[in-house]
């Protein structure tokens, strides 16, 4: 039960870091394309790549379970909104903006991709 409580804890502080950071990048970057949802995206990606190496077997910093649940489930998991970034691709699709639409979904899957590898190469660098 108290690794459900971990990831539900992890998940609620993932989720108000969403929050606050879309709404920061909406603010600055503006609405015309989803930003916010973006950059968690990328930004969850290089985290959950990075802690998936660093704590995994062979890591430098060798975690437990929950803690990498608390991380990879948890945090990444409230924090990442593939859900938002499909709904968004959906109303740009329906508003007849399919540019954007197809420049969301390429930006997100290939950022988020190189992002996630980014973080695996982070942290296997600090695993030597």
């Amino acid at each position: 039960m108290i690794t459900y409580l971990w990831i539900a804890l992890g998940s609620a502080l993932g989720g108000m870091a969403r929050f606050g950071l879309a709404g920061a990048a909406s603010r600055a970057l503006g609405d015309g394309f989803p930003w916010g949802t973006l950059l968690v995206n990328v930004i969850g990606s290089f985290v959950i790549g990075f802690t998936a190496t660093l704590t995994g077997p062979g890591g430098r910093l060798l975690a437990g379970a929950e803690a990498r649940l608390f991380v990879m489930a948890g945090l990444c998991g409230g924090f990442t909104t593939f859900s938002a970034f499909s709904l968004q691709t959906l109303v740009l699709i329906r508003e007849g903006e399919m540019a954007r639409a197809g420049a969301n979904v390429a930006a997100s899957v290939a950022l988020c991709l190189i992002s996630v590898w980014l973080g695996h190469l982070a942290a296997a660098a600090l695993n030597r």
